[in-house]
């Protein structure tokens, strides 16, 4: 069953008189529980096509459902109630915050939630030990190693039990032995059910997928 479906979706930036076609006509659909790697040269429109997926950019024509549901927003709070508890972000380059503590990034991800400050602190811990940085929980990540950030940031990213989970060249900035925890992470996230897609250059993150599709540069 698809999670989400681009139905002939375009997009573009610049001044109409010197557009830049960035997507072109794009379908694609992506299956609850895949874990789904999406390639291209620099400038194809991967990352674009993430912040379309997570409602923090819009098309300019064609449609996108989401479980089901046609997805239409034309304000950035619009995308703020999209995501929330919908679908997890996680970014390159961590996007912590160096004044909060390990525990504090994480608990981030449950700020928009209706739990109660027990249930988010329970949420909280059983994510930090799933990820196995329970023992960081004071740590600030001005202290912590590239692993340890990226781990934190999953955590900020899953902590809610979204039903989607977004990465943007995760293993981008870590050293190959990082590279293979995380991925064997994310392996293990999906095959307890969390559908993902990886945007990546690197052929063996996208290997270790159940499925890529590369863009085009237009």
């Amino acid at each position: 069953m698809a999670l989400l479906e681009l139905i002939s979706i375009t997009k573009s930036y610049g001044k109409p008189e010197k557009k830049t076609l960035v997507l072109d006509n794009l379908n694609f659909s992506v299956s609850e529980g895949e874990m789904l790697a999406v390639m291209g040269k620099s400038g194809s429109g991967k990352t674009t096509l993430l912040n379309i997926i997570a409602g923090i950019d819009y098309q300019d024509t064609g449609e996108y459902i989401f479980d089901n549901q046609s997805v239409k927003l034309r304000r950035t709070s619009d995308g703020v109630r999209f995501r929330r508890n919908k679908i997890g972000v996680i970014v390159q380059h961590f996007a912590l915050i160096n004044d909060y503590t390990v525990y504090e990034n994480v608990e981030m991800g449950l700020w928009e939630s209706k739990l109660s400050r027990r249930e988010r602190r329970t949420r909280t811990i059983e994510t930090l030990e799933k990820l196995e940085i329970s023992g960081l929980v004071n740590q600030y990540p001005p202290e912590l190693s590239g692993g340890e950030k990226q781990r934190t940031a999953i955590g900020r990213a899953v902590v809610a039990r979204p039903l989607l989970i977004l990465a943007d060249e995760p293993t981008g900035s870590l050293d190959k032995q990082t590279e293979d925890s995380i991925m064997d992470i994310f392996k293990d996230m999906n095959q307890s059910g969390s559908t993902m897609i990886i945007i990546t250059h690197d052929e063996d993150v996208a290997s270790r997928c159940t499925r890529t599709i590369k863009l085009e540069k237009r």
